[in-house]
């Protein structure tokens, strides 16, 4: 239950719907014992008729027919109440389901790139997904369940101890034996759901990551291939369900024996009891019955309840393990900061953690506000590390970044990222209409401004031919679209946004030389008061660049104002060419 306790701020949350639902089970059950006493009356009654005279036979009648009447109505109203409890209590457990799923996916979204690289697709929708569904089930009806079988219990009892002392002994008897089959099952079943929902995150993964590269499967003809690796890990996973589900399913017949066993139990010793005459009632037996049978289903119900509890227990502990993770990258003010847009870097290294690639090897440059710098290089050279350090998606091993002066760890998180738009080398759109993925970047975007960007994307021509032109649906990451089209939204995206800091990662590679000359001369109007970097491996990317930067193995070789570093017909001067191959850099 260690893990569990994660929970009860919501409990603290939602206290008064809580301790209303309790209130509510108090009074229905009190309603629905009302029951057994009166049919004990009853038969008290049938067995006064045999002893009677005519004139009383009137009145024994009058006196079933209003036992029968209260019977009803008590019924009724438990009933009712019983509906009120699971209103209560179950739309209590939705709302800390809502709420866990909120907080799940917020710490997604605050957690470093490193844990995406580190976790697998699959098993993250799987923990917010199935493990919050089986954390409610412990908050709603297991929680629900308890509550009921304890305050049931505790009025049963009493009332059975208050008929005759020596028959609830007996009847009694069995529970020790059912609380101990519960603990030896319920260790099982946590050890078995844990198992099994493991291999449950297993499945999510590998058909999230089938789904999406679907094109690859198809084009080399692995279907048959990733069926029969499908099937092999969903054989494992129902190994696993079955091996749960066999431990679970001795719950129900056991809990059934021993109910049997009590009733038994009843009718032997209360039979007794009344020819002995200790019990003057054959009624007695009856309303016995009756309590025990009351007891059936919270009893049989441990069983289902404590099965809800251990997976639960072990489904909150998956989660726990990504709640508990300490984000690396952290907002360290408060304060609002307005961004200008100039960025220095002093001596910055810095290593992939992950791998521990060298990326950046103490490199120094500075942009000012409204210049535009261009970084050229290689693959792999480390050219997007630097962006991704600017977007303070890592942060630096050693050395340090100024944005306006400032230490970019010092700036306000939110306030740094609003003021940035990038376009990353790979694209990525979201399966929804193409004016949506524009307006991704600014909400409240109109139809003119989202119009406008793509026009400077050069994208628009390409968008009105499409039959439903902006309201076009998108395929998963925007398969519907070429590589080109998809790099030109995610453009526009960035440019609707209208940032202080315009990052391009590389987004003009799969755009034809016409197409980009076209973008490249709309992005030099665009950007005269921001701060744009462009990373590229491209020459012709540089062409309105203030400044360039050549990048090789994470050093900075050279560095300086265009028209230092590149001749008239585009290419680099023959000093650097010496450094750089021509045939990578043109």
């Amino acid at each position: 239950m260690k893990e569990l306790q994660y929970l009860n701020k919501y409990f603290i949350k939602y206290k008064y719907r809580f301790l209303l639902g309790i209130l509510i089970t108090i009074i229905a059950q009190i309603f629905s014992l009302f029951t057994p006493k009166l049919i004990s009356r009853s038969f008290e009654s049938i067995e006064r008729f045999s002893k009677s005279n005519v004139a009383d036979t009137l009145i024994i009648r009058n006196e079933l027919l209003h036992n029968v009447i209260i019977i009803i109505v008590t019924t009724i109203i438990a009933g009712f109440l019983t509906f009120l409890m699971r209103q209560t209590l179950i739309v209590m457990s939705r709302l800390i389901e809502f709420d866990l799923k909120n907080e799940v996916f917020q710490q997604y979204e605050n957690l470093s790139q490193v844990f995406y690289k580190q976790n697998r697709t699959g098993d993250l929708m799987n923990r917010i997904s199935e493990d919050v569904g089986k954390v409610r089930m412990y908050v709603g009806p297991a929680v629900m369940y308890t509550i009921n079988t304890f305050i049931r219990f505790a009025i049963v009892i009493v009332y059975m101890y208050n008929v005759s002392p020596e028959l609830t002994l007996y009847t009694l008897l069995p529970l020790p034996i059912l609380s101990y089959a519960i603990f030896q099952l319920s260790k099982k079943i946590n050890k078995r759901s844990t198992i099994f929902q493991q291999y449950l995150s297993k499945i999510s993964s590998f058909t999230q990551e089938i789904f999406s590269g679907i094109r690859v499967v198809k084009a080399y003809s692995l279907e048959e291939q990733q069926e029969m690796n499908l099937y092999n890990l969903s054989l494992e996973s129902k190994e696993k369900s079955m091996s749960l589900a066999k431990v679970q399913s001795l719950f129900g017949p056991l809990m059934l024996a021993l109910i049997g066993v009590s009733n038994l139990v009843v009718i032997y010793f209360g039979g007794m009891l009344y020819i002995n005459g200790t019990i003057k009632s054959i009624g007695v037996i009856a309303e016995f019955i009756l309590y025990v049978n009351m007891l059936t289903w919270p009893v049989a119900s441990l069983g289902w309840i404590s099965s809800m509890v251990q997976e639960a227990e072990a489904s909150q502990k998956r989660i726990n393990e990504f709640l508990k993770i300490v984000p690396e990258i952290r907002n360290n003010s408060k304060t609002n900061t307005e961004i200008n847009g100039e960025i220095s870097f002093e001596d910055v290294s810095f290593v992939y953690d992950d791998t521990n690639i060298r990326a950046l090897n103490t490199i120094s440059f500075k942009v000012k506000k409204g210049e535009t710098l261009a970084i050229l290089g290689k693959t792999g050279s480390g050219k997007s590390s630097i962006l991704t350090l600017i977007s303070r998606l890592y942060d630096v091993s050693s050395g340090k970044i100024l944005i306006d002066g400032k230490p970019i760890d010092s700036v306000n998180l939110f306030d740094l990222r609003n003021s940035i738009a990038i376009v990353p080398q790979d694209a990525f759109l979201f399966s929804d209409s193409i004016k949506n993925n524009i307006k991704f970047g600014k909400e409240n975007a109109t139809e003119e401004e989202i119009i406008a960007v793509a026009k400077q994307a050069a994208v628009h021509d390409n968008i009105i031919n499409f039959t439903n032109q902006y309201d076009t649906i998108l395929g998963e990451r925007g398969i519907t679209l070429s590589g080109g089209q998809k790099q030109r939204v995610s453009i526009a995206r960035a440019l609707i946004k209208d940032p202080a800091i315009l990052l391009l990662d590389d987004c003009l590679s799969a755009v034809d030389t016409e197409t980009e000359e076209i973008i490249l001369s709309n992005l030099k109007e665009y950007c005269k008061n921001k701060t744009t970097i462009i990373v590229s491996n491209r020459v012709s990317s540089a062409k309105n660049a203030d400044n360039i930067i050549i990048i090789e193995e994470g050093l900075i070789i050279q560095q300086g104002p265009h028209n230092q570093l590149v001749n008239e017909e585009g290419y680099y001067k023959e000093l650097y060419l010496k450094q750089l191959s021509e045939k990578d850099l043109k």
